[in-house]
């Protein structure tokens, strides 16, 4: 190992985790503190001062943590990042290296054995490695060797829908149009991302209603509100720097409403690092009004809000009449609405409906922001359905200061979306690409992650790449997901640190080392740039400035113009290799202006893109509804929407679970073991629920209990399917009654593969029906262990005792 880095702590030894109480303030001196002392370990002081004073600069690199948007280029801050971008860019930038050393005395069953902690702690890979049929250890291989490899894999297949690949949020946008490009040459549309698991169903549910399936709003926009709304997101640990718009908007007289189960120290109070008052004073309040909603109560608020609303002419009738349809059949939706359902299903009381709906209908400018508590439920698109109702009513839209805000929760899920990558391309960009390059793309929509899972677990896929993320700990159901992806002959994962999807899978498997973000990308001799798009649709440049971590690195762009270059090679005279041969991929890698340019003729909104993103700070795509209130659905207006309000019934002695973050991770990727803002230390396995909950159900606030999730197909037999994670501790916390929550990824496997949201199939992750069992619970006829085998020896997240 390189004696570079301090041995990371192996195993977690669950017993120090201690629990103190709840923070009710964010950030200050303390986060700064921390994202000083976490990189000075890692990167040491010369490495620290060159990766943070170009974070999130016009002339630096993008933050590879959140997409929370950056102020114009003459606003930004020195010090233009969070706590937790700190922690993201030290966790690519560390001096910690994976390399043959390491791989050579580190099995993959003892790799597989380790937490997904520990993993991440090692360090960048150094060089291309792969694991052979029937090898016991990752070895290394070239370049050269891998791509030839891929590339016979590929064209060997029966069908190129054998193939899938997956993309993370955080792949630029020139790596994200070459890939999408590649893979319809190769004939396939399988292209899921992690858009299909968080914010799928914002698309889906804006598609429909707006016309267009992003957000409306400008960072601007959040600063001029009068009231700002946010909804099942907890923006200071996940978007921190939110924090300090909200602050803006507060200092200009906004009210600010947090609709949450948790009420989570960002929204109670905020102490601004860049301030004096941050450090010497008590900070800025926020939320004005918390409202602790049961989880999936929040289509049954904004409806009953909606229906205030109408009850009070509360109402912009110009734009109602002007630029929608539906609102006659909404209103008399409305005006039936079960009052006694609304308060079961939100847990909330008329009067505190009520005081919210009255702080809309004195708004004269509402932006409402939501992220996964709102996008992970079964009926999660009708749900945003009701959030544009309530916007529609009041004609927040394409007016300053007003709007919808999906907060997407990685750096450039949203660009890659933008320049391809989806499963459901519609013909129009289709089109322009047979356009561009001569060959007809295939039209047959391809597979999203839910259903990827599933053929694999079927036998259909041979063939998986994973152009970063972490896919087997990300996804839902995570046994089920593990033991189809050990059916897939040959797995691809192109990392730039290990995770659990490097040791679970089938027969062969390489692991490709690509640049990350922050490092300078010489590629074709010449210093590259990337470009990224943020939350609010700003496109912009970003340019690392460290040294390789190992000259063996590529770029992804690289990474996936090499691989096209093999499969045009390996099989010329092919469908994909005549269709590979018209894509100047060799071009494009020289010079990633070239293509700029080719999405400047592709991509929609995108014309002279290169031009644009010259400019410090870059450029905001078009977007029709807040640029000219223009909808672009069928009927050419707005849509308001009727959905019946229902309340999701938990069985006696059960509880209702949400997943989260701590407030030391990004997705999967765990910083350190501290959620200090909820008062726990040296841990993760544990489960809040509220204190009577904890008696009611004879328990103790301490105990130790295992999580069993229950679910029934609505579409199968009616038998019951249950789930097991292990050795939890209870934390009593503050929540509605009959909730719960813990943290993801420990919790995945409880969420199953075939409960997901109507109209996106994203899993649903925030309404899992539990059951607290004493240790040593026996599912069905087996005893499913702490540390289950999965394969490859013994599979965990982050403790000595695996999810099941």
């Amino acid at each position: 190992m390189s004696a570079l880095r301090p041995a990371p702590k192996s195993d977690i030894d669950e017993s120090d985790l201690d629990v103190d109480q709840p923070h009710h303030h964010a950030a200050g001196p303390t986060a700064v503190a921390v994202s000083m002392k976490r990189a000075m370990e890692q990167m040491g002081p010369v490495r620290t001062a060159q990766t943070l004073l170009k974070l999130n600069q016009a002339d630096g690199f993008d933050c590879q943590g959140c997409a929370w948007p950056d102020p114009s280029p003459g606003e930004r801050h020195h010090a233009e990042f969070c706590e937790n971008g700190a922690k993201a860019v030290t966790e690519e930038a560390t001096k910690r290296r994976v390399d043959r050393a390491f791989f050579a005395e580190h099995s993959l069953a003892d790799l597989a054995g380790r937490t997904e902690y520990w993993l991440g702690q090692q360090g960048r890979i150094t060089e291309p490695m792969i694991v052979r049929e029937g090898g016991t250890h990752y070895e290394p291989i070239s370049w050269d060797e891998a791509n030839a490899l891929m590339a016979e894999r590929l064209t060997g297949l029966s069908s190129p829908d054998r193939a899938v690949f997956y993309t993370s949020g955080k792949v630029s946008n020139e790596a994200a149009y070459a890939y999408q490009v590649f893979v319809r040459a190769l004939g396939t549309n399988n292209l899921p991302d992690c858009s299909n698991m968080c914010h799928e169903s914002s698309g889906s549910a804006l598609v429909d209603t707006i016309g267009i399936g992003k957000g409306s709003v400008s960072l601007e926009d959040i600063h001029l509100a009068k009231l700002i709304v946010v909804v099942g997101q907890n923006p200071g640990t996940n978007h921190p720097r939110m924090l300090s718009a909200l602050e803006e908007a507060k200092g200009r007289g906004a009210k600010i409403i947090s609709v949450n189960p948790l009420e989570e120290a960002g929204m109670v109070r905020f102490k601004n690092p860049q301030k004096v008052k941050g450090w010497l004073a008590n900070g800025t309040g926020l939320s004005d009004l918390h409202l602790p909603i049961r989880i999936n109560g929040d289509l049954a608020l904004f409806q009953a809000i909606g229906a205030l609303l109408v009850q009070w002419d509360a109402l912009d009738r110009e734009f109602l009449e002007r630029y929608t349809t539906g609102f006659e059949e909404y209103v008399d939706h409305v005006q039936e609405l079960d009052w006694a359902k609304v308060e079961a299903s939100t847990g909330l009381s008329r009067a505190q409906i009520t005081e919210a709906a009255e702080m809309f209908r004195d708004s004269e400018a509402t932006t409402t922001c939501w992220a996964m508590g709102i996008t992970q439920h079964h009926n999660s698109v009708a749900t945003i359905k009701e959030i544009v109702n309530v916007a529609l009513l009041q004609g927040n839209i394409g007016r300053p200061g007003a709007g919808l805000c999906p907060v997407r929760g990685h750096s450039n899920v949203q660009g890659d979306r933008t320049m391809g990558v989806w499963e459901r391309l519609p013909d129009h960009f289709l089109d322009a690409i047979q356009g561009e390059f001569g060959f007809d793309p295939p039209r047959e929509h391809g597979h999203d992650t839910v259903q990827a899972i599933r053929e694999m677990r079927d036998g259909t896929v041979d063939f998986f790449l994973s152009m970063g993320g972490n896919f087997v700990s990300a996804a839902p159901d995570t046994e089920v997901t593990a033991a189809a992806m050990r059916k897939v002959r040959t797995v691809v994962n192109v990392a730039t640190k290990l995770n659990h999807s490097h040791v679970t899978f089938g027969r062969e498997t390489l692991l490709l080392p690509p640049l990350g973000r922050s490092e300078k990308d010489l590629t074709g001799g010449i210093e590259q740039r990337v470009t990224v798009e943020d939350s609010m649709s700003a496109v912009h440049a970003s340019k690392g400035p460290l040294k390789p971590a190992s000259p063996h690195l590529r770029s992804e762009v690289h990474v996936v113009c090499g691989l096209a270059e093999a499969v045009q090679a390996a099989a010329p005279e092919s469908p994909a290799g005549l269709a590979m041969a018209r894509v100047p991929w060799t071009a494009w890698r020289s010079d990633y202006t070239e293509i700029r340019r080719s999405i400047a003729r592709v991509v929609p909104g995108c014309a002279a893109y290169d031009e644009k993103v010259d400019v410090p700070g870059g450029f905001v795509l078009p977007h029709p509804p807040r640029d000219t209130r223009t909808f672009e659905t069928e009927s050419g207006k707005a849509v308001l929407s009727c959905t019946p309000v229902e309340v999701l019934e938990v069985p006696q002695g059960r509880l209702l679970l949400q997943t989260l973050r701590s407030h030391d991770q990004f997705n999967t990727t765990i910083y350190g073991l501290d959620d200090r803002y909820r008062g726990i230390s040296n841990g993760r396995r544990v489960v809040f629920v509220h204190p009577d909950d904890i008696r009611d159900l004879e328990l103790a606030d301490g105990d130790m209990v295992d999580l069993v999730g229950e679910w029934t197909d609505p579409d199968g037999d009616g038998s019951a399917e249950e789930r097991i994670a292990r050795d939890f501790r209870v934390v009593s916390y503050d929540q509605p009654r009959g909730c719960a929550a813990a943290y993801y990824p420990e919790t995945n496997p409880l969420v199953p593969l075939d409960s997901t949201a109507i109209g996106s199939n994203t899993p649903v992750s925030k309404a899992v029906i539990l059951r607290l069992e004493r240790p040593g619970y026996v599912l069905g006829s087996r005893t499913i262990e702490g540390s289950g085998d999965q394969g490859t020896g013994t599979m965990r997240t982050d403790d000595p005792g695996q999810l099941a």
